[in-house]
């Protein structure tokens, strides 16, 4: 009788474990600089933040399959934040920069009391990690770019995200599924393609594009020069990645690339992309 007791409060320690370990954390909102409401998500405890940025058109939920594998780490707290006009934050914004962006990573560093991080950044979130960066030189461990950062002297023409974003608003819907094809390995075919390209058509189109504008003028090889961290990225094989040019720019710079992957390792490949993120972070972190 009692071994059965004992055996029965067991199964239900476990159940209540598997519940709990799956429960999803709480959203937290701040006021970033300009007074819009950032939502973002919390988990774990450790002394070094893991900070997890999403590109354009995404959300924090982007980084779910990394979120739940490092909060299991007692070394790290991981957060993962919607930039304004994504997701659960505001959208009341009226003109996007990577500043702004930046701006809205500052405040949930500023709220959560982060005193160490390594910022991960998707796409867009790439600048943006790099303002961060160079805003708190003495926080940010390093900077991760996630298929993005590929060539720090690349410059389109003046005018051409001004162009886009006109189209973006021209036909929205036609646009955005083209963007979407070319952003998965094996466009269409790819199983994530239905879900997230979903994702993609249901965004505001104005905020869209006004995201695309944010990008006309920024100079990438200026904001890399304005950061002292380490700078790495995990890239998938879409786009080629200039790492010896890169270098010659900003020493402290190298890249992973994952074979067969497209704009989003962190859902395409999360098990492998782990792995290389988790090598980075000792590399980083080790001692500490």
């Amino acid at each position: 009788m009692f071994n059965w007791i004992f055996r029965l409060g067991i199964i239900v320690a476990l159940l209540a474990f598997s519940l709990y370990s799956d429960t999803k954390p709480d959203v937290k909102t701040v006021s970033s600089g300009d007074g819009v409401e950032i939502a973002y998500i919390s988990s774990g405890s450790g002394d070094i933040a893991l900070i997890f940025i999403h590109g354009g058109y995404a959300d924090k939920g982007y980084w779910h399959h990394q979120m739940k594998t490092f909060a299991a780490n007692k070394m790290y707290r991981v957060i993962a934040v919607d930039l304004a006009g994504h997701g659960q934050s505001g959208t009341t914004r009226k003109k996007y920069s990577m500043k702004t962006f930046a701006g809205d990573v500052l405040a949930v560093l500023e709220k959560e009391q982060v005193k160490k991080a390594v910022l991960i950044g998707n796409s867009l979130g790439g600048p943006v990690a790099l303002e961060v960066a160079a805003a708190k030189p003495d926080q940010v461990l390093g900077v991760v770019g996630v298929d993005t950062l590929n060539d720090f002297q690349r410059n389109p023409p003046a005018g051409y995200f001004m162009k886009l974003a006109q189209s973006v608003r021209k036909d929205f819907v036609a646009v955005m599924g083209k963007m979407a094809q070319s952003l998965f390995h094996g466009g269409t075919a790819y199983p994530l393609f239905p879900e997230y390209s979903q994702k993609m058509l249901k965004f505001p189109p104005e905020i869209a594009a006004l995201l695309l504008e944010s990008f006309e003028g920024y100079e990438l090889s200026a904001a890399v020069k304005r950061v002292s961290c380490p700078i790495r990225c995990i890239n998938g094989d879409t786009y080629p990645v200039q790492v010896e040019a890169n270098r010659k720019i900003y020493q402290d710079f190298d890249a992973v690339i994952l074979k067969e992957t497209g704009h989003y390792p962190m859902l395409e490949r999360p098990e492998l992309f782990n792995r290389h993120l988790e090598t980075i972070l000792k590399e980083w972190t080790l001692g500490r």
